[in-house]
């Protein structure tokens, strides 16, 4: 049967979706090609595998469409009569929102051309028309695995470091505050969105390393001594090896690792300064104190804005952080500070 989904044609078969082994839904492939007859042999071909499938043409829409739909695999025709399939693929890869699903760019003719802007776009695979049934079945599973397995890894990570956080705060929220601190202090920042990614995803993960510190010595009160400290120092060793996994994610793995190291040197686990330390963990490491500093925990109580600040100016002076992205870190606070009290005014004069 034919319905219409986000003005995608989505067809389905009454008796066909098949469930893979984990009881998981049918995946999602949607194919993107200008021409409706040119689309028939691959749905035909994806159906009798048991997939859902969409169809679309290549306007300007399928951004919206694809985003609206979350498919698990596009299959997407180099030639289209609005705009560029490899430009579709370099947007969609470029998108935090659909960077992760696999793109299989497709065309009649098979070129040392095409194949070389499949790799500048980062397409995941490219296939020749008319399909194979054999070849597009196995492609086809294998991209949709590999997505599967990589979000299952993630997920498993995410939950571990959730547990982590809720041993040391009551409220468990923190990674939540600095992955939305992170998005917006990236957009202004003008950064690229797998940057803002990258900072978004290591705010999920950054300590999922303190797994390996036993509770007496990431929880004590008390001043900790030497061999305690090089412990707890070994967190982001060994975060980055448990985040090791994440194949589309390797930009965080530095975060994770140095968003401990300090600006003159002094910090862990080797002691970079100054440019030396990757640039998403300088600021990240700020966004992480601003959010720690900034949240009550059972020892202390939350610090304000400009009180954080304050803080963090103070170990700028002693050359731990990074001045640049201080000052800027500190424009970005004054200002959403200054729209939120212009916003309650305006809600006060409104009630009266």
């Amino acid at each position: 049967m034919m319905n219409q989904v986000f003005g995608l044609s989505l067809s389905t078969e009454l008796n066909s979706p098949v469930i893979n082994k984990q009881n998981q839904a049918p995946a999602k492939i949607l194919i993107v090609d200008d021409r409706p007859y040119s689309r028939m042999p691959a749905r035909d071909l994806l159906l009798l595998d048991g997939y859902e499938v969409l169809e679309a043409d290549g306007s300007s829409s399928v951004f919206e469409s694809i985003i609206n739909n979350k498919p698990d695999l596009v299959l997407l025709d180099v030639v289209l009569s609005e705009i560029d399939g490899f430009e579709i693929c370099k947007l969609l890869k470029q998108d935090h929102r659909t960077s992760q699903i696999p793109i299989i760019l497709a065309a009649v003719a098979d070129t040392r051309e095409y194949r070389r802007k499949v790799r500048e776009v980062d397409g995941d695979d490219f296939l020749t028309k008319p399909f194979d049934h054999f070849q597009l079945s196995t492609r086809v599973k294998s991209l949709i695995d590999q997505k599967r397995l990589k979000e299952g890894v993630e997920q498993v990570l995410v939950d571990i470091a959730k547990v982590m956080e809720s041993r040391s705060s009551d409220s468990g929220s923190s990674s939540t505050k600095v992955a939305s601190l992170a998005r917006y202090f990236g957009e202004y920042l003008q950064m690229s969105p797998k940057a803002i990614e990258n900072l978004v995803f290591a705010a999920n993960v950054h300590d999922i390393g303190e797994v390996a510190i036993p509770d007496a010595i990431l929880l004590k009160k008390g001043e900790l001594t030497s061999q305690e400290r090089e412990l707890i120092h070994q967190h982001v060793l060994i975060g980055e090896k448990l985040c090791q996994p994440l194949g589309n994610r390797q930009g965080v793995l530095p975060i994770i690792r140095h968003h401990h190291e300090r600006w003159d040197g002094s910090g862990y686990p080797d002691g970079l300064a100054g440019n030396e330390i990757p640039q998403l963990a300088q600021i990240f490491q700020i966004l992480d104190i601003y959010t720690a500093l900034t949240s009550e925990r059972p020892h202390k109580k939350a610090y304000t804005p400009t009180q954080a600040l304050e803080i963090i100016a103070e170990e700028t002076n002693k050359g731990w952080r990074n001045p640049q992205v201080v000052e800027q870190f500190t424009a970005f606070i004054r200002a959403a500070e200054d729209k939120k009290q212009l916003q309650e005014s305006i809600q006060i004069l409104n009630k009266n």
